[in-house]
């Protein structure tokens, strides 16, 4: 039953998408219906929906559907990146790597007073990580880094699951995704990778006092590749697939090595009984030994 009702809502997914780029295509035949389509796309862009925190307002664009769950879902998708943000001093320099549309960076800006730098490679979520900084006042604070990071300087391709704004597993220079197994490619992004040190000593970018890093799939090929910037950094949140051993195992390797323990590693109770590859999805943070 399950399997048939999921059938379903993929046809009738499907239908639906193919319904709209036909009428996108008849629309763009004439300047009325080209028109209209600006008007759309325009309106989708300029509608946002505003968060509270702590009496402090967030506002975020929300285009699709994606970007709208991810605003609906901020406070519960992943509390324990809150709470870790939460406790970050006032002031520190914060690198957000994978920042998507940036909801985290506008909340470790707005209430911590972080400089952020915003790494995010993906063009899709580019408009609105810079929308979303520029509807929150923090133009001064924020950093957008459009490049990946990797373990090494290169040219290579960000591969991409999905186009959709909001769109993540995505990975760079590499052929699997989050979880070690082979990607779906949709898109593909030819571009300049990094490592963090490149970041520091090529592009002049502050050391981090804390590092956030989601970036499903080669986060232990970014660690590997900063090693010297590790050295230096308090604090690193970092999300790890268990199921995906040898990225766990290396991950843990290199951060220990830079002199940090493991803390805690966490993720919302929801994922508890999940289904898919979020269930053994955690965010690990680690902190140096005292």
């Amino acid at each position: 039953m399950l399997a048939w009702s999921h059938k379903l809502r993929k046809f009738i997914k499907s239908v639906g998408k193919r319904l709209i780029n036909s009428s996108v295509v008849l629309m763009g035949k004439t300047t009325a219906g080209r028109y209209l389509y600006t008007q759309i796309v325009n309106n989708a862009m300029s509608r946002t929906q505003k968060l509270n925190h702590s009496g402090l307002d967030l506002v975020f664009a929300i285009p699709n559907a994606l970007s709208k769950y991810r605003v609906d879902t901020f406070f519960t998708k992943e509390p324990e990146t809150l709470e870790w943000i939460d406790g970050i001093p006032h002031g520190s320099v914060l690198w957000d790597i994978g920042a998507n549309v940036g909801l985290y960076t506008c909340y470790a800006a707005k209430t911590r007073g972080c400089r952020v730098f915003a790494f995010e490679p993906s063009v899709f979520n580019l408009e609105l990580l810079a929308r979303n900084i520029f509807v929150n006042g923090l133009t001064e604070l924020v950093t957008i880094i459009p490049l990946p990071l990797s373990d090494a300087l290169a040219v290579s391709k960000l591969n991409m699951t999905t186009t959709e704004w909001g769109g993540a597993l995505s990975t760079f220079a590499q052929s699997y995704g989050h979880d070690g197994e082979a990607m779906c490619k949709a898109f593909e992004l030819p571009t300049v990778g990094l490592s963090m040190v490149d970041a520091v000593e090529l592009l002049r970018i502050p050391r981090p006092d804390y590092i956030k890093m989601d970036v499903d799939g080669i986060e232990h090929l970014i660690l590997k590749g900063g090693a010297p910037v590790l050295q230096e950094a308090i604090s690193i949140l970092v999300e790890i697939n268990d199921r995906f051993t040898a990225q766990a195992a290396d991950a843990s390797r290199y951060l220990q090595l830079a002199g940090f323990i493991l803390k805690e590693k966490r993720h919302a109770d929801h994922f508890e009984s999940a289904t898919g590859p979020a269930r053994y999805t955690f965010n690990q943070i680690w902190i140096k030994q005292v």
